[in-house]
This record gives C-alpha cells, structure tokens and sequence, in this order.
C-alpha cells in the first residue's frame, strides 16, 4: 500500500528533474537531482492523470522552519526493493523503507545545535501547473511522547497516518504557516481551498550530536487513525529501532515476488534491464487490504489502478502467472468497485469515485475477468461476476454500441466488441446460453469499426495515437480482420509500411519540436516504438497473417535498441508497470493476448528461462542461442536477430507459433531451436480466430 521516495516536484512522480512534456525531449526543471523532503504514495510512471499522490512529507532539516520548501541536492543515492537512501547537501544522511502499510525514516545528522524533521502534511501533488492537490479538510493532533497522528482529506479520501518517533530529549510542536504554535496540541481545519492553504504539520527540533540517529515510524490507513495506528503495531511491533526490521521483511517479500521468474545467458546489461521490468511490473497496482473507505466490510481495495488500458494487455497476465492470489484480489476489489460504485473503472485512484477515463477506453475489466475464469482461478463468485460484466457493457459509450453497433472515437467500438466476446465466453461456460449467443451476435460488429477500402479504422478521433497504430489490435477475429484488410499479402504489406520496411530512416524530434516538425512526423504513420499502449500489440499481429518472423524482427529491434539501465531506459511511459511487462513477455518469447487465453510465440532474449506460475514451473529452453548485446553497451549496428526454426512443447512437436495460457500456468517445457534465418515455423497453424 504504501510507497515512498525523495521529493522535488517533478513530472510525473514528484521525482527527479523534468517538467510536463508529450512531445520530443522533455525540458528539466532543475540542473541538478534534489528534493525539499521525502513523501508518501507516488504513481509508478503514469502520464498526466490530473491528480497526484506525494502526501505527507517528511523533512530533515538543519535550518530554521522557514526554509521548508526549499531543495538540497541528493547525492549518494541508493535505491532497491523497499528502500531509498540518499546524502542531502545539508549534510544529513536519510533512509528510507516500507512495510506493506508503513514507512519508516531514519535520518543521520551532523552536528548542529538546532536540528529538526518536519513532518507536512499539507503536502499534495507535484510543483507543476495544474499538478498540486489540496487536501479538503484535515486535522493533526501531538500527542506527547514522541507521538502524534492526523487525517487529511485528499480527493474525498480520508489518509490517516499515526507517527511515532525516536528523538530522545527533543521538542514536539504543531506548526502552521511555518510558524511554530506554542503548546498547541491539536490544529482542525474543516475546509480548505487553494486560496486559504497554508503548509501545516508537526516537528520535532533539538540538539543533535554528529551521527545521532533519529527514526520516524509512520502507520497509515484509509479507515482513520486507530487503523492507522494497528498498521504500525502490526508490523514494527512495540520495540524501536524497527528500520532494520520493516526493510528485512520487505526485501524478502520482493525477492520471492522476483525469484519467480529466473533467466540465464544474456548480456549484463540485458539481465539488468530485465529484473528491473520485472520489479517494474510488480509496484501497481497497490492492494490494501482491508481499507476502503467507502465499504466498511473487509477484503481487498485496489485504490490506484491508473490506468485500465495500460496494463490489461500485459501486466495483469504477468501478475496471473507470478501472483495469482494479488491477480484475484485485484478482481475481487474490482468487482467490488463495479458493485458499490456502478462501473467497471478504465482509471480508478485514491479518490472519491471512480475515475472513468472515458477518452481512453471501454469495459477493459472484463478481458481480465474472461482469462480469470478460463483458468479456473478461486475465489471468486462467477455469477456474481457475470452480472456485473454484463451491466457494464451498457454504460458510457455501451448505450451507444447496444443500439448502433458503432460508437466514435472508433476504437471504443473495438474494445466493447471485444469485451461483448469476453463476456460471452464467462456466459457460455455458466451454461446461460441466450445471454452467449447475444453477446456474440454483438461482439462481431468489430467489422464496423474498419473501412474495407483501406483496410485501416475508420477515420474519428484518437486518444494518445491514430489511425495506424491503433488498426493492429488483437481482436477475437482476426482472420476476419485480415480478409477484410484484403488478405494475407494486402495485411502483411499495411504492417510492413507501419513498421518502416524500405523506408528511410526518421529523425527522432529533439527537445521543444515545433508544431511543423511534429506534424510532418505524424503524418508518417510509422511505428514509433513502444513509446505507448497502443503500440503493444502491434509487431505481434504478423502472427495472425503467417509471419511470425516479421514479429521477431520488429521485436528484436525494440529490445535491443529502445530500452537501457540509465536514464533514458524506458521508451515512455511506463504507465504503472505495463511497458516493462511488455518487456518482461518480450525477453521470455511470449505475448499474452488478454481476453484469450492464449499465448504467442517468438525468439526470447535469453538462453533458458523458468517462471513459477502457481506451483507449476513453465520452462523456456533454447539450442542455437547467441548472446546479442543491447544499445547501452555502445553498440553502432543492429545485431541479426534470432528466428525460431522449430519447437516441442513437453517433447512433443509444436508447429503452432503459440500455446494456450493453461498450457503455460499448469508447467512444462518449451525448447525454441533458433537460427539467424527466417524460417517458415508457425506459418501454416495460425492462432485461433473467431471466424
């Protein structure tokens, strides 16, 4: 549940130096890497969704109070797994880590006759336009002895934290408008706008002696601030110093979330890059259990699922085969959600209602839902479900769908499409039989999405792309899709000009492109990497017209060249972890197609790979394997890539360029013969189509 990081205000996630930007080079905010403190819940590499997380933050300061505010350079950084550590040019060494519902600072001070940690809890969003958030209501108590505990109301929710710090001989204060309140023991304030904010919170000032050691343990809950204070209980116990503790138990908590999935060969930089993604994939979506504030009962809440689009293709397969019961639980909390609120959420963060995103998409939920019951996964309520999913095909655009077949922007009539099949594949196995045959009937009004002269979508707007990119979804009917392209051949010749084969190189926009140069390069109609959602699926479509070596190529290209272990590492967004499950599936030689239960084929990027899905191990094994280095070793030409030339699934010939998901999620082994020509493996058993 609980997230925390060194704070400078910068896009997106309140880290590190860059301002809003969708185009070109982003420009910096500052010269240098700082922070004004250290906050709590941030997003995982989202773009711009209106509102932002980075509450209560907490300052080491050997400054008077009127300083708070201002940034120090960060030197010495440390980041892993729960943990954060950094030099503040002040001189103060900080520390970082957490639990699942707690976080625990310990900061290191030189000597000063006059040191302090400032705690603010007024703190919200990001130091950009449009990007501060301000709590609504809010109140703070001190308690004594090294404890106190307040409520801010961010976005209609309650976030309690319940603190206890060890600062033996220190002062305890309230503080407001950076202005210390003598005895005061308790600030209310019952609303707020942004014209009436003024920075409130809580120190604690003394003497410190050079290396003194002072913790902070901090509680958290959505339930208020005796929930709050169990959390801390429960997990740092009664006994101080819990640093060492809370940061053992995390790291061992995320080294068996990692260890499901181990890699051999590959270079350094590549196996670098690939635990990273991993660790990438498993952050978002939070679950916190027991703490929904508008459902008093108990069970799971998944309060920062930003957004549905991003990471339904990719992530929610990964987390279905290495965390399946966080992969139920995120359904449960999404049923629950559809239930209490009335909508499946396309975006749903720690606010009040759930945020529909409506520009982006429809009815994602149900892909996930659809995978969930085909592999039998417990837990859940199937009817219950199958209600829900149903009703959710009505709202927003649905009405539109049910009664025209057609709704613009044109790719929303994709994803109701596909979701009217998802569902009626959940329908069809809990033997309602009418309900299946009329959400087929509906799901195969794909075909109006597309123009059959083109073989593209129809013209209409687009969210975060075009017409091109977005014309090369992995829909239930994707033979359909391609005889209404023209075939085979017309299909294949439409993707090779997206992809740029024969085409002259681009030049990539630099930092502020101008309008022109943007213009010019959209109106190109190239692949632009995986720089965004929409391009997943995109190289994996060759798949369905008998080119799976297209795919390889394309694919070998984007792992090699667009993704690195510096800054800069990532294409784009990561968009809570979706882009590096897209690597993670990469790297192993699969894609998941979500709503499916399927999976497609291609050379992986390491010799041999095992993943622990459940208590099955799937085995991905390789002869003919050449180690192929990454663009951050320094590479100054593409490397060949590598083309599967035959398989065997458990020993038995496989001559289908993908498998099942059960065949995956119950174990076994696939053994991949690669060499550096294309072959004609998998061309003659396409995946399955509706049609």
């Amino acid at each position: 549940m609980v997230s925390a990081c060194a704070y400078s205000g910068a896009y997106p996630t309140g880290y590190g130096r860059h301002a809003k930007n969708t185009e070109g080079i982003p420009e910096e905010m500052f010269d240098r890497l700082e922070a004004s403190g250290f906050t709590h819940f941030q997003q995982s590499g989202t773009g711009a969704i209106r509102k932002y997380y980075n509450y209560v933050r907490v300052t080491p300061m050997v400054q008077p109070l009127d300083a708070l505010g201002e940034s120090w350079a960060l030197q010495n950084e440390v980041a892993e797994a729960g943990y954060y550590s950094a030099t503040l040019a002040t001189g103060v060494r900080c520390e970082i880590t957490v639990g699942a519902k707690v976080a625990v600072h310990r900061y290191t001070f030189p000597e000063h006759r006059s040191a302090r940690v400032v705690v603010d809890l007024s703190c919200g969003g990001l130091a950009i336009d449009l990007g501060r958030t301000v709590p609504l209501r809010a109140q703070v108590e001190s308690m004594g002895r090294g404890r106190a505990q307040g409520t801010v109301v961010m976005e209609g929710v309650p976030l309690s934290v319940h603190l206890e710090a060890d600062t033996p001989g220190w002062r305890q204060m309230l503080w407001y408008d950076r202005r210390l309140i003598e005895g005061g023991t308790r600030l209310d304030f019952d609303s707020i706008r942004h014209t009436t904010l003024r920075p409130f919170g809580l120190l604690f000032m003394g003497s410190a002696r050079a290396g003194q050691v002072i913790e902070l343990r901090m509680g958290f809950s959505l339930r208020g601030c005796d929930q709050a204070r169990q959390n801390l209980e429960r997990e740092c116990g009664p006994e101080a110093p819990a640093f060492n503790v809370v940061r053992s138990r995390t790291r061992a908590r995320w080294r068996e979330h990692v260890d499901k999935v181990q890699v051999e060969g590959g270079t350094r930089a590549r196996r670098r890059v690939f635990g990273t993604a991993l660790y990438h994939s498993l952050i978002k979506p939070c679950i916190a259990e027991d703490e929904s504030p508008f459902w008093p009962d108990a069970g799971p809440y998944a309060y920062d699922v930003c957004t549905m689009w991003d990471i339904y293709k990719t992530q929610l397969p990964l987390l279905a085969a290495v965390a399946p019961d966080r992969f139920t639980d995120l359904l449960e909390s999404l049923i629950r959600v559809c239930e209490e609120e009335g909508n499946f959420p396309i975006g749903y963060r720690m606010a009040r209602g759930a945020d529909r995103f409506f520009r982006q998409a429809s009815a994602l939920a149900h892909t996930a839902i659809a995978d969930a019951h085909a592999l039998a996964r417990p837990g859940l309520d199937w009817s219950w479900a199958l209600v829900h999913m149903v009703d959710d095909l009505r709202r927003m655009y649905g009405e539109d769908f049910f009664e025209h077949g057609l709704v613009h922007p044109i790719t929303h009539t994709l994803d109701l499409a596909y979701a009217h099949h998802c569902t009626a594949q959940v329908a069809r196995a809990l033997n309602d039989r009418r309900l299946a045959d009329d959400l087929e009937r509906r799901g195969r009004q794909w075909v109006n999405a597309f123009d059959p002269a083109t073989g593209l979508l129809r013209d209409s707007e687009f969210y975060e792309g075009g017409k091109w990119n977005y014309s090369f979804r992995l829909i239930h009917d994707m033979a359909g899709r391609i005889a209404l392209a023209g075939g085979d051949d017309t299909f294949i010749g439409i993707l090779d000009r997206f992809f740029g084969y024969g085409a002259d190189p681009v030049k990539q926009p630099g930092r502020c492109p101008s309008p022109t140069e943007m213009a010019a390069g959209y109106a190109l109609n190239r692949f632009e990497g995986l720089n965004n959602e929409p391009d997943m699926e995109a190289p994996w479509a060759y798949h369905y017209a008998g080119r799976p070596d297209r795919t390889a190529e394309v694919v070998h290209s984007a792992l090699t060249w667009q993704f690195g272990t510096g800054p800069g590492g990532l294409p784009g967004n990561d968009d809570s972890g979706g882009l590096s499950s897209w690597y993670v599936w990469a790297s192993l030689g699969l894609f998941p197609v979500a709503g499916q239960h399927l999976f497609l084929i291609n050379a992986p990027a390491f010799e041999r790979a095992a993943i622990q899905a459940g208590d099955s191990e799937f085995v991905i094994e390789t002869s003919g394997f050449v180690e192929t280095p990454i663009g951050v070793d320094g590479l100054d030409r593409d490397p060949p890539p590598q083309y599967v030339q035959s398989a065997t699934l458990n020993g038995e010939p496989l001559h289908a360029a993908h498998l099942s998901a059960a065949a995956l999620h119950r174990g076994g082994r696939l053994h991949l013969r690669l060499g550096h020509e294309p072959s004609t493996w998998g061309s003659g058993i396409r995946p399955p189509s509706l049609s």
